[in-house]
């Protein structure tokens, strides 16, 4: 039978491999969020692009479904009737969501408000759908 005190060391020992292994996966966690890891990939967004490139791909999209938006919201205000562009209005609502976290970015980026690694990752995610959104309604407006 064991002692006590041989119990108390044991429970320390367990306690401080516990202390240990916690430790490292706090820092593990701290490295893989901090944005270091993204040098252990082979770059940003889908085409694995540089950060300089990334930022501008990302800001070409971001004007890209601004004009669209914009190109809408004059066709459906001066002709008045929105229900004869039903299919173009969707496309737009859609893209709008696509690209709600790069306008969530852009939003909180030019009020200097933090931006956040979880809301960069989404702009990550989702530059080249959002893309992809903007051109279906440009294609949509040119057959206008």
């Amino acid at each position: 039978m064991n002692s006590l005190g041989e119990l108390k060391n044991q429970m320390a020992k367990w306690n401080k491999i516990s202390v240990d292994f916690h430790g490292c996966m706090l820092i593990f966690m701290a490295i893989m969020l901090s944005g270091c890891a993204t040098s252990f990939g082979a770059g940003y967004g889908a085409n694995r692009q540089s950060r300089e490139e990334f930022a501008r791909y990302v800001e070409d999209v971001f004007r890209l479904q601004n004009s669209m938006t914009s190109e809408v919201m004059m066709l459906t205000e001066s002709e008045g009737d929105s229900g004869s562009h039903v299919t173009l209005i969707r496309a737009e609502q859609h893209m709008h969501k696509i690209c709600a976290p790069l306008n969530e970015y852009a939003s909180r980026d030019s009020d200097g408000l933090s931006v956040g690694l979880l809301l960069s990752r989404d702009v990550e995610k989702s530059a080249v759908d959002c893309e992809q959104a903007a051109r279906q309604v440009q294609s949509l407006l040119k057959e206008l």
